[in-house]
């Protein structure tokens, strides 16, 4: 079975260098074996993302075990083409019954929304690691300026900035039960970290991480941002 598309310890073998939030701790893993675990607050440079991504597990998810999902959406909107016909549990994710608020044991929809991020560290810009965000981290009202995804997203859209010229600080919410995210913008990179931002941007491993390739111009990359208003850290093309 070959998949290609959203739980971050099933993405066709490459053995992604990770960052993992388990236990409310980032653990960061390069080539399989645990490197550093902290609680941090952590400071990156997003280098890369894909879009809103959905994830469904007929069981319960153990990160202690990871496995495949059993049905999963890249979009959000329809399955992936490498979800098995058997598995698929909806033609659209619109429809699924699992897409019901109150389908999950926990009260909320069954199949999760997700997304991934490529980031480098500050000051170690040679490595980059995949990140993956939970539905909780997405979503949500800014709490004096503690700002979830979209809401960063947004912010750094307002300021006409892009990841790429910026050091993320990423934190968990201390108050929430579950890893919850928080995402600050901390200072501008300089000309030479910018030059590395860039040229981890254009690499395979960034492409892997987020499973799409993407262009940023260097001469645009402090006036425009590259996010939409709408999904989160999704890159524009840019105009033709």
């Amino acid at each position: 079975m070959s998949v290609t598309a959203v739980d971050n310890n099933y993405i066709d073998g490459s053995g992604l260098n990770q960052i993992t939030l388990g236990g409310r701790r980032f653990r960061q893993s390069v080539d399989g074996e645990y490197v550093n675990v902290s609680d941090g607050p952590l400071n990156v440079i997003i280098v890369n993302a894909a879009k809103l991504a959905r994830t469904y597990y007929e069981g319960m998810y153990d990160p202690a075990n990871p496995s495949a999902p059993t049905c999963w959406s890249p979009d959000t909107q329809i399955p992936s083409n490498d979800v098995p016909t058997d598995q698929k549990q909806a033609t659209r994710c619109m429809d699924c019954q699992h897409n019901i608020k109150g389908s999950s044991s926990g009260g909320g929809r069954a199949c999760r929304y997700s997304q991934r991020l490529a980031v480098v560290l500050e000051g170690q810009m040679d490595t980059v690691y995949q990140m993956r965000i939970p539905a909780t981290s997405i979503f949500g009202k800014d709490q004096k300026g503690d700002m979830a995804m979209q809401g960063y997203s947004k912010y750094l859209h307002r300021h006409k900035a892009s990841s790429l010229s910026v050091v993320t600080q990423v934190r968990f919410d201390e108050k929430s039960e579950t890893p919850k995210l928080f995402f600050k913008a901390v200072r501008a990179l300089n000309e030479q970290e910018l030059k590395k931002a860039l040229e981890q941007k254009g690499s395979r491993a960034a492409s892997m991480a987020a499973l799409q390739t993407m262009t940023v111009q260097l001469e645009t990359a402090r006036d425009n941002s590259p996010f939409t208003e709408v999904s989160g850290f999704e890159y524009n093309k840019g105009e033709d």
